[in-house]
This record gives C-alpha cells, sequence and structure tokens, in this order.
C-alpha cells in the first residue's frame, strides 16, 4: 500500500475505512480538554467495550432479581454461561467449540497444561522457551522443572536472538528443535513475543517440534484477538490466552486455554482436577469418581465468575460486530504499516522499530526503541515517553529504553496514528 505522511491522507483513510464506526462501541478516555485520548496500549489493557458494561449490568440484575436461580434461568444461564464463549475463542484462535473453554487466569492454565502435557523423562526433560520470554511464563516453567526434580539451568533451554539483531530468526527455532529436540519434552513459545512483538511460526514449530516427539503449547497472551490463527490444522497441543488485551475484557479478567481434540479421549492424562472438569450429567450426583468432560472444558477446575465472562462476551459480541478476526486482522496491517511508514520517513534517526517488517511475523504492536547518541542523558527514552503521555497518548514503556505502541483496530484510527507521529516528533525535539 502507498502511505502519505499527510494529516490528509489519514482523514481519507479513515473516511474508506468499513469498520470505523466499531470506534463508537468503546468508551475512549478523555484527556483534561475533554478530547479524546490517543490510546495506544490495547497490548496491555484493551479499552471498554460498552456492549460488556451492558451485559455485566444485565446479570448483576439477574443476582438482584432471582439470586441462586439465576443459574438455570433467563438467555444466558449462569451454569452453562462459559459455553457462551466457545464459538467466538474458537473463530479466534481457529479451532473447534469443544477444544476451547474459558476458565481460570493465563499464568494459572499454563501451569494446569503443563501438568498434563510437560511429563519429563531421565533423557526428554527440557523446555524450550524464548530468551526474555515474560516473567510469568519464566517463572512458571522454573518452578514447573523444579517440581520433577530437574535443574533449571539445565532443563530451560533458550532460543535467543543472534548477536546485533532483535527478532529470533524462524530458521534458528527450527533448527535448535532438530538439532535438541530428542531431549525436549516440552516447547513453549509465545504466538507473540511481547517486548518485540514478534509473530513465531506456530504452524512450522508445531511441525517440525511433533516430529521430534516433543508436545508443543503456546502462550497466546499477545496473539488472541490479534494475529490469524488454526490451532486445530496446525495441531498444536494446547495454547492460553489472557482476554484483557486485544480481547478487552477487563483487568484481570477469566483467561482462554485450547487443548486439541486429540487429548480429550485420553482419560490417563495426568491433569490437576475440580468438579467443574466432571461429566455434565453426573456432575450433581456429588460422587467421587471424576470421569472428565471429553472436551476442553475438562481441565476446569471451578466453576468461573459469571460477571467476568459477561465481560467477555461482551467483547467477542463486538469483534463479531466488527466482521471477526479476518477483518480486524486486514485493518491492523494496514494502521501498523502506517505507522511504521511515518516513523521511518521522519523518525529514522531517534528510533528504531524492533518488530519485524514482515506482515506474516508482525501483529499491531510496534515496539519503538529510542536511540541514544553521545551526550545523551540515559534517562532520555523516558523521558521521552513521559512526554507524549503528558501530551495525551497512551502507551506503554519498557526499560531500557523501549515504547511500546499497538494501533488496535477496532478502536484506533488512521488520525490517531498520524497525531501520535505528531506527538512523538515534538517530544523527541523537546527532549533533544
Amino acid at each position: 500500500m502507498q502511505y502519505e505522511n499527510k494529516l490528509e491522507f489519514a482523514l481519507q483513510m479513515d473516511q474508506l475505512d468499513p469498520i470505523a464506526k466499531i470506534r463508537d462501541e468503546f468508551s475512549i478516555p478523555k484527556q483534561g480538554n475533554g478530547e479524546d485520548e490517543i490510546y495506544l496500549c490495547g497490548n496491555s489493557l484493551g479499552l471498554q467495550p460498552k456492549l460488556s458494561a451492558e451485559y455485566v449490568k444485565r446479570e448483576l440484575d439477574q443476582w438482584a432479581n432471582l439470586g441462586v436461580k439465576g443459574h438455570f434461568s433467563g438467555d444466558f444461564p449462569w451454569m452453562p454461561y462459559h459455553e457462551f464463549l466457545s464459538e467466538g475463542f474458537a473463530d479466534l484462535v481457529g479451532a473447534k467449540k469443544d477444544e476451547v473453554v474459558a476458565m481460570n487466569t493465563l499464568t494459572a492454565n499454563l501451569h494446569f497444561m503443563m501438568v498434563s502435557f510437560y511429563q519429563p523423562t531421565k533423557t526428554r526433560y527440557k523446555i524450550l522457551m524464548e530468551d526474555h520470554a515474560f516473567p510469568s511464563d519464566h517463572y512458571a516453567v522454573e518452578s514447573q522443572v523444579k517440581f520433577h526434580g530437574f535443574n533449571p539451568e539445565d532443563a530451560v533451554l533458550f532460543i535467543k536472538p543472534r548477536n546485533g539483531e532483535d527478532a529470533i530468526r524462524d530458521e534458528d527455532v527450527l533448527k535448535l528443535i532438530e538439532d535438541e529436540g530428542d531431549s525436549i519434552a516440552l516447547i513453549m513459545l509465545p504466538g507473540v513475543q511481547y517486548y518485540t512483538g514478534q509473530v513465531f511460526d506456530m504452524k512450522s514449530i508445531t511441525r517440525v517440534g511433533h516430529e521430534k516427539g516433543c508436545k508443543v503449547g503456546f502462550d497466546l497472551a499477545h496473539a488472541t484477538g490479534n494475529v490469524l490463527m488454526s490451532l486445530h490444522d496446525w495441531q498444536v497441543d494446547f495454547a492460553c490466552w489472557c482476554t484483557y488485551k486485544y480481547l478487552n475484557s477487563g483487568p484481570g479478567s477469566v483467561a482462554g486455554c485450547f487443548v486439541h481434540q486429540n487429548h480429550h479421549k485420553n482419560e490417563s492424562l495426568p491433569r490437576f482436577a475440580g468438579w467443574w472438569g466432571h461429566d455434565k450429567e453426573s456432575r450433581f450426583k456429588m460422587e467421587n469418581n471424576f470421569k472428565p468432560i471429553a472436551s476442553a472444558e475438562a481441565w476446569q477446575v471451578s466453576n468461573p465468575p459469571v460477571l467476568s465472562l459477561a465481560a467477555i462476551r461482551g467483547s467477542l459480541d463486538t469483534i463479531k460486530k466488527a466482521g471477526g478476526i479476518k477483518i480486524l486482522r486486514e485493518k491492523a496491517i494496514k494502521l501498523s504499516g502506517f505507522l511504521r511508514f511515518l516513523i521511518e520517513d521522519e523518525l529514522a534517526n531517534d528510533v528504531d522499530i524492533l518488530t519485524p517488517r514482515d506482515l506474516n511475523s508482525c501483529g499491531s504492536q510496534l515496539s519503538l526503541a529510542i536511540k541514544l547518541k553521545t551526550g545523551d542523558s540515559p534517562e532520555r527514552g523516558k523521558e521521552i515517553f513521559d512526554s507524549i503521555e503528558e501530551a495525551g497518548v497512551t502507551a506503554d514503556w519498557r526499560y531500557p529504553n523501549v515504547i511500546r505502541v499497538a494501533p488496535v483496530a477496532q478502536y484506533n484510527s488512521f488520525q490517531d496514528v498520524f497525531n501520535f507521529k505528531e506527538i512523538l516528533l515534538s517530544a523527541i525535539r523537546k527532549n533533544s
């Protein structure tokens, strides 16, 4: 696409945008002057869909009016409420409805999945993850390794970027799996790397991992609602994601989980069980003989918080109004491409873009590294970040010098992107 570094171009793109009105479905934070913020932090916490507020209020009213009878009454009774999210989740990650479930939180789900899919032996005991993983993933992997009696220094295998590079090359991941696969019990990588915004080749990683006898799972915190996936067809063993980033379902909301159909009928698979994973027909007989549901629901432990599920349902219905993940992805590519063009056109001397350029390797997020020149304060990057926030931009700061920005297709406009460039340029000049 041919971009232009002009406000008029951005305004024209917004006029041509077929889903521009979806922005009206969200509550946009305001600046002190009453104008909308330029909110580019959906990779950390998405904005509130108005439907989510409506749906949560509906369940509060249900509780007030019906009490415990709300479990079985109305259009959306609480007992099966998590099932109302299955179709939306499945569409987002490319899965069958029975392969997805809303439960727990992200790191808790990673632990539950590793109970089932990390089964080390004396010779096959390593977990492969990326260097500079999100800390919670690192803690979870390290603790699982220790729980099984292994030393993390030996049992956790890291894939790193090459010297002088920011992103990890796909071919390096695949070669490491080929070389070390006989000792790898589990490959656990992100769909999208949180710091650089790099999208991993999940299809190839899964194929090569399985060829070497490894189980393969993904943390999709930054991928779900952001990039296109086909977890079922790719034969991924499991995946977990939060719902408060690109899924806009509220801080700390219930997470999602995928378990491939291949594992649903394997009742001998180790798991930490709870009553909500027990066969629905006999659950309330209250017998102490666990019979897992033949779906991803078998990994549930407790009945989930309905108010959070209601917020997620509002988010999923808003995505449906926009036309689904394929439509959102098309716009996201244009938005992030426009931002990349503007940065490279006018700010290349001051900003490096860590996120890969290839469309298959990048999502909505661009990670902008502020360059430090001779004589610059080490805090220059943070000072620039503080300046853009003062000017009405909400973005994300990561030490030592990275500003993460994510133009989200559901509620960001091309004008947002252009205005952000202008504000960033002004902040760089101010802090030179």
